[in-house]
């Protein structure tokens, strides 16, 4: 299952995300934002983490105007790993070099057709240990100081 939430400047993004997920079959979640109300994206960034840190969904997808206060606000979760992405390379590298957990967006950065993309790719991708985990084993370990 798939933890997704978002802010204002999300929504109209979040949307698209949610029906292609739909399309593939995909299970997920809607954390909010709802309507497109005005709200603060830390929280919602918090909510998707915490769903994905005690194993209620598999990944998270938080969307704000930029995406990087979302993606601050769900990396201050202990054990979360959350990348802003901007293109489906890098969506795929943070999966399979950092085991992300999560995955940031911009609604108003990228257009929903490369948000689909970045998607895709960021859940087709698999962690492929080895040298990484050593990497990703050092991350929890700074985050445990």
């Amino acid at each position: 299952m798939i933890a997704i939430g978002c802010d204002q400047a999300g929504f109209q993004l979040k949307q698209a995300v949610m029906v292609h997920l739909r399309e593939k079959g995909i299970e997920f979640r809607d954390f909010g934002s709802f309507e497109g109300e005005s709200v603060d994206y830390p929280l919602y960034g918090e909510k998707v983490a915490r769903e994905v840190v005690e194993n209620r969904a598999e990944f998270g997808i938080v969307i704000c105007g930029t995406g990087i206060g979302i993606s601050i606000s769900a990396n201050k979760v202990r054990g979360i790993r959350c990348a802003l992405c901007s293109d489906p390379y890098s969506a795929r590298m943070t999966r399979a070099h950092n085991d992300a957990n999560m995955l940031a967006l911009g609604g108003r950065v990228v257009g929903p057709m490369l948000a689909l993309d970045i998607v895709d790719a960021f859940l087709d991708a698999e962690f492929e240990g080895g040298r990484h985990q050593r990497r990703v084993d050092q991350i929890a370990k700074i985050e445990g100081k």
